[in-house]
């Protein structure tokens, strides 16, 4: 939003070129602006002289008040300038959090590929820390991060041997994986209640249409008349789009027989695909759909490893196309291709996004074990967790031979 300057704001218009401002940065520029005012009145101010300046002109102790009274005025002033700059934050913030609640994730926690395809880069991260992620950030204190994953290797190691078996891996991706639903499951009963209005236990697609127009600035009560009366919605293409693919996905996630209504649980399936067999086998007909270029319904390694449309124009790029074409590589060959024919199947396609398929994961724990196992004896132990810590935390934590002894 842009407010008029009024005159204090100035500096602000010159160097944008324009007569307003953003209401953002108001609170910030008047309180600045006001301060500097204030120090110009405190040295105008006869009761508030440097003592030489007293001492000549023998200023009276009454003057004090009336000047105070004035300050005071210039603080509420400031205090009331800054309150609607604050207020359309916290509208913003509430905006987008509706939006938020109403609109399926781009991404989904502890599956391998994303809705477009791509690799998830943060997957081993997401097995591997499951809640504790958000403790290993870029900033985190290094002797810290380092004791917090001794703590976690301690715990995936059930039989305290000090080294990660196949197994332990295994069952601890598939606990992380759990705990990943159930914040799902969380989450999603909480936007259920939201786009749930009436409280029957059942969303139509045509509320759950006026909710999403409303998070894009549409009146509520304008559209929920117009659906009614069956009048044209006055659009733009680009919603238009979002909303025949979410209406593709919303038939997806109702179960026979089809009734457009959505129950708690389905409401779950629209949000996350993931967690529901019919709405997975969605994600990868969609995904085998976009990969596929010859029309047989499978993909081919040459198809899994094409690279996105787009040109290479600096060595930089070069080598992100060629991690792309490496990375894929070696998950379709060691992970997706279950029976090595050098085609996958939407049914083996499947079985690798299933976040819940236990022999997935016992390949998965394979495979992070071999990254980081330098003694090649198919353990993980301590200082190769600490050593390869970018894999499993997606920071490095430095000095790992020296504190394995102290952190463990």
């Amino acid at each position: 939003m842009v407010v008029e300057c009024k005159g204090l704001l100035c500096g602000q218009c010159s160097q944008r070129g324009t007569t307003g401002v953003p209401e953002d940065v108001v609170e910030g520029t008047v309180a600045a602006q006001s301060a500097q005012l204030l120090l110009a009145t405190l040295a105008a101010c006869p009761a508030v002289q440097t003592p030489a300046a007293m001492a000549s002109r023998q200023a009276p102790l009454c003057g004090l008040a009336p000047c105070c009274l004035w300050l005071l005025g210039v603080v509420l002033l400031m205090d009331a300038s800054a309150r609607p700059a604050n207020h359309s934050s916290a509208r913003e913030r509430a905006g987008n959090r509706e939006e938020n609640e109403i609109l399926p994730p781009d991404h989904l926690n502890g599956v391998k590929l994303e809705m477009d395809g791509h690799l998830n880069k943060d997957f081993h991260q997401e097995v591997f820390l499951g809640k504790d992620m958000d403790d290993f950030e870029e900033d985190a204190e290094p002797r810290k991060s380092r004791r917090k994953l001794m703590v976690i290797f301690s715990k995936v190691d059930l039989n305290t041997d000090r080294r990660i078996s196949a197994k332990e891996m295994q069952n601890w991706i598939m606990q992380k994986t759990a705990e990943h639903f159930q914040e799902a499951v969380a989450e999603s009963r909480a936007h259920f209640r939201a786009v749930d209005p009436d409280g029957d236990g059942h969303v139509s697609w045509d509320e759950y249409k006026v909710k999403f127009l409303a998070t894009k600035g549409h009146n509520e009560r304008e559209v929920a008349e117009k659906i009614k009366n069956k009048w044209d919605l006055n659009i733009d293409e680009e919603t238009q789009e979002v909303l025949e693919n979410l209406k593709d996905r919303w038939y997806q996630a109702d179960n026979p027989p089809p009734d457009l209504l959505l129950t708690e649980s389905e409401f779950l399936s629209f949000l996350h695909p993931e967690h529901s067999r019919g709405m997975l086998q969605f994600m990868v007909k969609e995904i085998i759909r976009d990969l596929d270029q010859d029309g047989d319904k499978k993909l081919s390694l040459s198809e899994f490893i094409s690279l996105p449309v787009g040109t290479v124009e600096n060595q930089q790029g070069q080598d992100v196309d060629d991690g792309w074409v490496r990375d894929r590589k070696r998950e379709f060959e060691e992970l997706i291709d279950a029976n090595h024919d050098g085609i996958v199947t939407m049914a083996e396609l499947e079985d690798y996004m299933d976040p819940m398929n236990e022999f997935s994961a016992l390949n998965e724990a394979k495979q992070m074990i071999a990254i980081a196992d330098e003694n090649q004896n198919h353990y993980l132990e301590p200082e190769e967790v600490l050593k390869y810590s970018e894999f499993f935390t997606g920071s490095k934590l430095v000095d790992y031979a020296r504190s394995v002894h102290e952190e463990f």
